[in-house]
């Protein structure tokens, strides 16, 4: 909770420096890179930092979480929090490094807003940062301990049993521990991070969803190639279609994310576009494996058939459930014979939710976007409609 004097002050400077707060974390990223360049070669994406994307989630958030205390001041913003705890958990983020980015925001703050940078609001804000840190170093310190592992202590050898051609740019890594040991529990839905080292010697990381369930013998990632080459915002994924192969090894961290199945026993739908089919396959396995049965609706946007990486699994799991139906649509090729729509996610041509859906969605913002607003126009309740965002999470700071 924010102290009523630094609750005044954040409340009056928040137009200022939400205003400004876009050229603070420019600035800030500057100043922590030049700094500790091996922050930004060993665990930022240098994709999301080339592209802004990281500037504009990291602005976001703070702006959101500093509004949500001056706004809701018994309460806290916890689904942000968690998803960006999880997020670094994946990277092996740790207590120490939260004093690092405190140096380098403040000074940015400081450079950015000037004069209008009293003591006063110095503290208020800096209220602010700590509140929003140390509720991130302890939910992720309670993941650390659910894995068992020492803080930061994420990341483990695992080697690549078999590589599948999913589509022309789609590729599944089936793993298994290098150590012959046990793979670690997750959630169908988490993700993994993957860290790889490029020619240039960084050791660039990216998440890539868990494609199968927890009870499948082995883990697999479905990595689709981003197309450039191996650019910034595509190096890692080039890396791996380029160079990696059954026999391999990937180092690779302990499972984490927040979107996972929440009831078990409730009416479903998933919804993804692109890769992000890859967490709603894995949940599509776990409920089959399972033995659900209320209803499942199953739903996927591609540009093709031949692009829909996990085609045949997202039909053959979804037909081992006792009430599931799938629903596609195409950009162009969509087989009528099957059932296939040509053109944009529809959900009016489907029957009405069953009370009580979960929705989860996974693909690019703008889908996920329209697809919730019509959720919400046929009834389902925003508390049960859940997402996940592959790279830097910009709901907020799109909102």
């Amino acid at each position: 909770m924010l102290s009523e004097k630094s609750t005044a002050t954040v409340r009056a400077t928040l137009p200022a420096v939400g205003a400004a707060i876009g050229d603070i974390t420019e600035l800030f990223y500057r100043k922590l890179f030049e700094a500790h360049p091996e922050l930004l070669r060993d665990l930022f994406n240098r994709g999301n930092q080339a592209a802004g994307l990281q500037k504009q989630a990291l602005a976001g958030s703070i702006a959101a979480f500093a509004t949500h205390l001056v706004e809701h001041p018994d309460t806290r913003p916890d689904v942000m929090l968690g998803r960006i705890a999880h997020k670094h958990a994946s990277l092996g983020v740790t207590r120490e490094q939260y004093p690092v980015v405190h140096r380098y925001l403040f000074a940015a703050i400081a450079e950015v807003l000037g004069d209008a940078v009293t003591p006063e609001v110095a503290e208020a804000w800096d209220e602010v940062y700590w509140l929003m840190a140390n509720a991130l170093v302890a939910i992720e310190e309670r993941l650390y301990a659910g894995h068992r592992i020492a803080a930061g202590d994420v990341w483990r050898e695992w080697t690549v049993t078999a590589r599948i051609e999913e589509t022309a740019d789609c590729a599944t890594f089936q793993l298994v521990p290098a150590d012959g040991g046990p793979a670690p529990a997750h959630l169908p839905g988490q993700y993994v991070s993957v860290q790889v080292t490029l020619a240039d010697g960084a050791r660039q990381i990216r998440q890539y969803s868990l494609s199968t369930a927890p009870g499948s013998a082995v883990r697999a990632i479905t990595v689709k190639r981003v197309h450039g080459g191996p650019t910034p915002d595509g190096e890692v994924s080039h890396h791996l279609h380029a160079h990696v192969r059954a026999g391999d090894t990937l180092r690779v961290s302990a499972p984490y994310g927040d979107l996972v199945l929440h009831d078990a026993a409730a009416p479903v739908l998933l919804a993804s576009a692109g890769i992000g089919c890859t967490p709603m396959v894995a949940m599509l396995e776990h409920l089959a494996e399972t033995g659900h049965t209320a209803p499942v609706t199953v739903v996927h946007a591609d540009r093709s058939p031949a692009d829909h990486a996990l085609r045949a699994d997202h039909r053959r799991l979804t037909g081992k459930l006792a009430d599931a139906a799938a629903h596609f649509w195409y950009e162009d090729g969509a087989e009528e014979s099957e059932g296939d729509r040509t053109g944009l996610v529809d959900l009016t041509a489907l029957p009405e939710p069953a009370p009580g859906t979960r929705a989860y969605l996974c693909g690019p913002l703008p889908f996920m976007r329209a697809v919730r607003e019509q959720l919400l126009a046929r009834g389902v309740p925003a508390a049960d409609i859940h997402y996940e965002v592959f790279g830097p999470d910009l709901w907020l700071a799109t909102a």
